[in-house]
């Protein structure tokens, strides 16, 4: 009589690394998937404007009476505005303006949020209340109104180099200026509040123990460990800083011709939109799609780096 010896079963559990798992959770959310992708092939083309530029041609920069307002073909993918020029590479070229300054505006909002909210956090104390101070008041004014009236000084007269004044960069200069002097404190708070519960772990306390200076525990634990909301506040700021940025160059205060940027194309399409509504179309439609894009990748960001979402 044989007896059958049983065998426990070995359950082999794959561990996988943080990243991997926040690359999986971010595949798995389709609209932020699709936005990221769609973000990344505007970025491509906006970037290859100058190249896509000498293929078709011709300047959209230059003015041709004799193609004011030609209807879509080969030569204009999506016709020619009021003044004959080419409506797609001015799309492209205001593209290039709109990314950029909500990315560099964005980051510049992110990096003066984190090192004001990492120094309130840590320090505390008398820093503490003054900064958090300065935020709460900086969130109680009227931002728009306020950005209006700031977008509309003259630069000249605060003693700045008319060269630099009239200079093709200097409204954009000036738009992330603006909007970095009023956007940190929403990710100064978010900072603090998560320095204030990594400054209380264990590991903190240890390395305080043996002698580790502020800035390197600031600089190896405290920021690493508060960067994901960070990121996420981040990206979602990209759009509304685009929707800003078009707004204000809509109402003449932003972006200053001839540089393009999707606002002011909105601004000079108000005039002729019933003569060309693709004027006023196809601008409008790149701000919706990008700052929807902007917004579902952040929502994907959020669950993707959700240190209690499952596996």
């Amino acid at each position: 009589m044989s007896q059958l010896s049983s065998t426990p079963l070995k359950t082999q559990t794959k561990h996988y690394s943080p990243s991997y798992l926040v690359w999986q959770r971010f595949c798995s959310h389709k609209a932020g998937l699709v936005s990221a992708v769609f973000i990344a092939l505007l970025a491509v083309l906006c970037i290859s404007a100058p190249l896509i530029t000498s293929w078709f041609g011709h300047d959209p920069f230059a003015v041709d009476f004799f193609a004011r307002f030609e209807h879509s073909s080969s030569k204009h993918w999506l016709g020619a505005d009021e003044l004959g020029r080419d409506v797609f590479l001015r799309l492209l070229y205001g593209g290039q303006v709109s990314l950029a300054v909500g990315t560099v505006a964005a980051l510049a909002t992110a990096i003066i949020g984190t090192l004001v909210g990492v120094c309130a956090g840590y320090f505390g104390g008398k820093l503490d209340a003054i900064l958090m101070r300065i935020a709460d008041f900086t969130l109680s004014l009227p931002t728009l109104p306020l950005m209006i009236v700031l977008a509309a000084v003259d630069l000249s007269k605060l003693g700045l180099p008319q060269s630099w004044v009239q200079g093709e960069n200097a409204s954009l200069i000036r738009i992330v200026v603006i909007v970095a002097l009023f956007g940190w404190p929403t990710t100064a708070r978010l900072v603090r509040s998560g320095t204030l519960s990594v400054r209380e772990r264990d590991y903190v306390k240890a390395a305080i123990g043996y002698g580790a200076s502020p800035w390197r525990i600031i600089r190896r634990h405290i920021v690493p460990n508060v960067l994901s909301p960070v990121i996420i506040a981040t990206t979602m700021a990209v759009g509304g800083v685009i929707l800003l940025e078009s707004a204000l160059s809509f109402l003449g205060l932003g972006i200053q011709p001839p540089m393009p940027s999707w606002g002011n194309m909105l601004q000079n399409a108000q005039e002729v939109i019933w003569q060309s509504p693709g004027l006023a179309i196809y601008p409008g439609l790149a701000i919706l799609l990008t700052v929807m894009a902007f917004n579902f990748l952040g929502d994907a960001l959020q669950d993707a780096m959700d240190p209690k979402a499952i596996s």
